[in-house]
């Protein structure tokens, strides 16, 4: 296994489907930076440790930018460029026919599937590191002096949790586009289109504990919620994580 790991780290190493995702983290920092930069027309506004006042720029009040780029990150960018990536690393041995070349060496198609699989949920968790990565050196840079140990670390585990839950969100995506082998780029279509209906679902007070994208933000404890909560979204993320195991012990693979 820790040669197949190997192997599939190379391959990644060599495909610019990795810069496709990071450049589309950076992108998502960008575009929520520049959204920022429009000053707050409202009432003062006290959520968790975080404020946004009335009469100044978004990005001036401590923590938002941390805090406000999960949601549009997650919903509009990260799950999508997850799922291509994950669809992308199974399907290329047949798309690009080196599947008979691997059945030679012999290898163990469903070892190789099992590992293709934790890359992806490893750099799903490092994608949404870099994310963090960004938006606190940002905040860092402009009000550095006013951030607190309890809200860094606090983004610090939303962050790596909400890697975790994306992953187990789009892994039956990951699987099922893998199992019907008609394109890797099937993948983050049907994900966006899966990811922007999030907003849709979280306008339900019973659909946001169990529709898998808004799980993840109960998961992370972006959302401010019950035990009870996070252990329903919990369950749901653990559910969608067998439901893509059942899917791909479907493939045929050879055993050796």
């Amino acid at each position: 296994m820790i040669k197949l790991l190997w192997a599939e780290r190379q391959k990644l190493r060599r495909s610019n489907i990795v810069w496709i995702t990071i450049f589309a983290a950076v992108m998502a920092a960008v575009i929520v930076f520049a959204g920022g930069l429009d000053v707050y027309e409202g009432p003062d506004v006290q959520y968790g440790l975080k404020a946004v006042h009335d009469g100044v720029r978004l990005i001036d009040n401590p923590g938002w930018y941390m805090d406000e780029v999960q949601p549009w990150a997650t919903f509009f960018v990260l799950p999508a460029v997850i799922a291509l990536l994950g669809s992308y690393m199974i399907c290329r041995e047949e798309q690009e026919d080196t599947m008979k070349s691997l059945r030679l060496i012999p290898v163990d198609e469903a070892k190789l599937t099992i590992a293709k699989m934790m890359i992806t949920f490893l750099f799903s968790i490092l994608l949404y590191l870099l994310l963090f990565a960004i938006t606190f050196l940002i905040e860092a840079v402009l009000h550095f002096s006013d951030l607190s140990a309890a809200l860094v670390m606090g983004s610090l585990k939303e962050y790596f949790l909400d890697g975790v839950g994306v992953f187990l969100a789009v892994s039956p995506i990951i699987a099922l586009v893998s199992r019907m082998k008609k394109g890797y780029w099937l993948a983050l279509v049907y994900t966006e289109i899966y990811s922007f209906a999030g907003l849709l679902a979280g306008m339900s007070n019973i659909l946001k504990n169990y529709y898998p994208i808004m799980a993840v933000f109960n998961l992370s404890g972006y959302y401010i919620t019950t035990v009870g909560n996070i252990l329903k979204s919990t369950v749901v993320l653990l559910l969608c994580g067998c439901f893509s195991v059942f899917i791909l012990r479907g493939f045929p693979h050879r055993e050796h």
